[in-house]
């Protein structure tokens, strides 16, 4: 296993600069200057071009790379170009935030999905496991940014339960009642997708197991049918779903970003959004290999966790 892991970092190494060129090359090829965004159009030419000098973006692209992935090996991830202060600093300002989402997300697809999926495998073909699949699609096919606004429609704007957007109350002291009620509707519709995936792959994974031989060998000694699914079905039903939520970080990530631009949750999803529209190259390139990493370890963690739950798989 440790050789395995090894060889998984070793990995990563080539498909992260892999990452980096294609994402550098592709935001280099985007219309705007950078450097004259936020200048008054009407300064000299002058001044334009030193600021474009000072930024280094006069430079040809595969030197500008090279600078870059250099100041990255030494811990350096550059300056904003709108905001003027380290990108590493303004990561780890928001870097909570979009922890707090992503895991009340988790949370909330784990306890919602896994037990529908496991009582729809239970009760296969019943109104319950037909309410189940029409909900799976429904929130596979809707996006995110849609069901947000509908929700907020719904419970911030006609019944006034919840905030509109934002991480907190403006001007009120810390409280986690508060942060909470804020947190439910972002955490919600960002785990829309994820649960609606879950809760079929549990179903598909328990149905497999349930009719496994030693299933059939536990109801035929008399066992209740709780304790057969729950003690002897569950733990294997549950090995692919477990390694599930390694590859469920591609999507939180990505789900994130559209999720907080549309509350307006303070996270690093938002500042890649704006970063984007305002070409703020720096801060675009650093989001973006931070979630190529997590992707990259969320499937490390996948395999290992499939490793560790089943004792039939070796590496």
């Amino acid at each position: 296993m440790i050789n395995y892991i090894f060889r998984r970092l070793l990995m990563t190494i080539p498909i992260l600069i892999g990452i980096s060129i294609i994402s550098f090359a592709i935001m280099y090829s985007a219309p705007g200057n950078p450097a004259v965004l936020n200048l008054d159009p009407s300064i000299s030419p002058e001044y334009r071009e030193a600021e474009i000098e000072r930024l280094g973006l006069n430079d040809p692209v595969p030197v500008q790379y090279m600078r870059w992935l250099g100041n990255v090996a030494q811990g350096d991830l550059g300056h904003s170009f709108m905001r003027k202060v380290p990108v590493t600093d303004m990561i780890f300002e928001r870097l909570p935030n979009t922890l707090l989402l992503m895991g009340a997300s988790l949370f909330l697809a784990a306890i919602v999905a896994i037990p529908i999926g496991i009582y729809s495998a239970r009760k296969p073909y019943s109104m319950t496991d037909y309410a189940g699949t029409f909900g799976s699609f429904v929130g596979l096919a809707a996006p995110n940014f849609w069901i947000g606004i509908m929700v907020i429609m719904l419970f911030s704007v006609q019944l006034g339960w919840t905030p509109v957007g934002g991480v907190a109350t403006i001007g009120a002291e810390f409280s986690i009642l508060d942060r909470l009620h804020h947190l439910i509707l972002p955490a919600l519709v960002l785990a829309t997708a994820d649960m609606a995936g879950l809760t079929r792959y549990t179903r598909s994974s328990m149905l497999e197991v349930i009719n496994q031989d030693y299933i059939r060998t536990a109801r035929a000694k008399g066992f209740r049918e709780g304790r057969v699914v729950y003690k002897h079905g569950l733990r294997n039903g549950l090995i692919p779903v477990v390694t599930m939520f390694g590859l469920m970080l591609p999507t939180l990530i990505g789900g994130a970003a559209v999720v907080e631009t549309v509350f307006g949750w303070p996270g690093i999803g938002k500042m890649f959004i704006d970063a984007t529209f305002q070409r703020d190259y720096p801060v675009v390139m650093a989001i973006t290999m931070f979630g190529a990493i997590l992707t990259v370890f969320g499937n490390l963690v996948a395999d290992i966790l499939y490793a560790i739950l089943d004792p039939r798989i070796e590496y």
